[in-house]
């Protein structure tokens, strides 16, 4: 959930602060003026404890892009600036990234940027470590929260020396998990003398940027130097030196508790990678072996350097590191007597609890709509209503990345062949992916007069990550008053045929299904809009919770069908229907400490079972 909009944390010699929030506390330490970010976990709550702390300008920008480009502005108008996204967020900075490395910077400039190794809430598992090879550009990597306090304000102080933005590279451990943390003593900076005109510099095009290449390589020569000698990369000797690690972040910790009594070269400048230091270490371990989330980035480059080392031919290529994991794979290193010690209990199974909307979810009314409709293809996007594409909906055919539902689902329509002719096309997208990288697609839709009929799923909020505003929230960071996003006018403006711009209340099923029946008819692009907010957000309005009536419920199932997570199944029977077919009845009851009164089970409910629930109070 969001972060408290209180007052800063207390000042302490100690303060137990997970790697996100030591994150803020170091940004706004190193007297940074200016942050920006998207929210994406595991990095959201990085701007959301800055966004605590006076004298720092902080700001929820629509995209990572956007958020790198205003880093940029304040640290070439000499202002210390920090950006924070998730790895996929990276992927859509790279454009502004991968000029950035040309020109460089003058007030310090830190990207954090957050991996989620272990596929916990993204759609794929990148190393963004390569972004510092890439670009040509410092990485840090640190293994916990102190480290990321520490870290954080040396990528000022490295940035500000060599020129250069600094990646610190986290993952999803490292940034929600807690430790204490010793905060220094805050700088306060003012910018130097604000922006000075330098069009050599600031203005990449051709003949300026080729300018610019020198000294890009330059100053990855004198980084490589500086990471031979850095603090940051550190010899930690072992008594057993039949295997030596080379290793950084997180998998640090697991190495040392694994295995301490062996020998570690810790990297925390992982690139540009400390050849001759590694090569030196190397000679005294009787082997090297390389352990890295996720790729064998480290390990190629000290092996094309010339240097012995194993690493992913005997270690897994995606996921964490944890003991168990290293103990399996590297067991064969480390040949010891026969455990003849009582094994361990086994693992208690865990009940299966697969990832649901919430009880009267604005979505839930979509998705049951959804899946009633036949002969739909459906274009999926990023964001809470990803999980359409479970059970009991299985409403969503496809999903890739955020704002892809728009560009797919025209491809969808332009590419059908002749077996899909009639089927209609349908994207469904949420209001913040819609700001964050829709608005190109559905302009591209009507440009190009696609059949597709898009779902805008307006609730408010970024509501996958906890809640955030937007400008589709009518609230900045703070919680402060902004304009707010008029969605019909907006997709208006796009193209879309003012008389196929609808706005339905989600809630409200047959008007529901009777604008997608009727949008997905029309030849041509069409918008629907729906208006209800996050039910965990201040905006929604709850009402009086429902129950079912057990004397009347026949066991059709159609509230369970809803998906809804406060609606159980209490007991199934057979039935045979007067055609003699045989069917299996659902009775169902209702959770009232769930129920938020949205009255979606109501609707399909054919015998009129659903009722306002009576309350009992001791």
């Amino acid at each position: 959930m969001s972060a408290s909009r209180s007052s800063i944390p207390p000042p302490a010699s100690r303060l137990l602060m997970s790697g996100n929030e030591a994150i803020a506390r170091a940004v706004w330490d190193a007297g940074a003026r200016v942050a920006a970010a998207y929210p994406g976990t595991p990095s959201t709550e990085i701007l959301e404890n800055l966004a605590r702390y006076p004298d720092l300008y902080a700001e929820w920008s629509v995209n990572e892009k956007v958020s790198l480009e205003v880093a940029i502005g304040a640290s070439i108008a000499g202002a210390r600036s920090f950006c924070a996204m998730k790895h996929v967020g990276l992927n859509v900075a790279a454009d502004a990234l991968m000029t950035l490395t040309l020109t460089g910077v003058v007030g310090g400039l830190t990207i954090a940027v957050t991996d989620d190794v272990g596929f916990s809430s993204s759609q794929n598992e990148q190393d963004s470590r390569f972004w510092g090879r890439f670009a040509h550009l410092p990485v840090l990597e640190p293994a916990d929260s102190q480290e990321a306090y520490a870290m954080t304000r040396e990528a000022f102080a490295l940035s500000e020396r060599f020129e250069t933005p600094v990646i610190l590279r986290l993952t999803t451990r490292v940034c929600h998990v807690k430790c204490l943390v010793e905060p220094g003593e805050r700088e306060v900076r003012r910018a130097a003398g604000g922006f000075v005109k330098n069009p050599a510099r600031w203005v990449m095009v051709p003949a300026n940027a080729q300018q610019r290449v020198p000294e890009m390589f330059a100053r990855e020569k004198a980084l490589r130097e500086e990471s031979e000698t850095s603090a940051l990369n550190r010899l930690e000797p072992g008594a057993d030196k039949r295997v030596g690690f080379v290793t950084s972040g997180p998998a640090y910790m697991h190495v040392r508790e694994t295995f301490p009594q062996a020998p570690i070269l810790k990297l925390g400048l992982s690139h540009p990678a400390p050849i001759e230091k590694v090569r030196a270490f190397a000679e005294e371990v009787g082997t090297l072996v390389v352990v890295e989330e996720t790729e064998r980035l480290v390990e190629t480059e000290i092996r094309a350097a010339g240097i012995p080392a194993r690493g992913k031919d005997i270690l897994p290529a995606a996921g964490e590191l944890p003991p168990r994991v290293l103990k399996k794979h590297l067991a064969a290193l480390f040949p010891e007597p026969e455990d003849t010690s009582l094994p361990s209990s086994a693992a208690l199974p865990v009940f299966p609890r697969p990832p649901t909307l919430c009880a009267a979810c604005p979505h839930l009314g979509v998705y049951y709509t959804l899946s009633q409709l036949k002969n739909l293809t459906i274009a999926g996007d990023i964001g809470c209503y990803t999980l359409g594409a479970g059970h009991p909906w299985n409403a969503l055919d496809t999903c890739i990345s955020m704002g892809a539902s728009m560009g797919m689902a025209l491809g969808l329509d332009k590419g059908r062949g002749p077996d899909d002719e009639k089927k209609k096309i349908v994207a469904v997208i949420g209001d913040s992916t819609f700001m964050h990288m829709g608005m190109q697609g559905l302009l591209d839709i009507a440009y190009n007069r696609g059949n597709v009929t898009v779902l805008l799923l307006d609730n408010r909020t970024v509501g996958m990550t906890g809640g955030q505003d937007n400008p589709g929230s009518g609230r900045d960071i703070r919680g402060e008053a902004a304009p707010r996003v008029d969605f019909a006018r907006l997709v208006e403006a796009l193209g879309i045929a003012r008389e196929h711009i609808r706005v339905v209340d989600p809630y409200a099923l047959p008007a529901l299904f009777k604008a997608i029946r009727e949008e997905t008819k029309y030849d041509g692009p069409s918008v629907i809009i729906t208006n209800r907010p996050c039910v965990l957000i201040d905006a929604y309005e709850k009402r009086p919770p429902y129950e079912v009536d057990e004397a009347a419920c026949t066991g059709c199932g159609n509230c369970v069908d809803i998906g809804c997570p406060a609606i159980h199944v209490i007991r199934r029977e057979k039935a045979v229907k007067p055609s003699g077919k045989e069917v299996e009845l659902a009775f169902a009851s209702i959770e009232t400490a769930a129920c938020t009164g949205c009255g979606l089970c109501l609707q399909p409910c054919a015998p009129e079972a659903i009722r306002v629930a009576k309350m009992e109070f001791a």
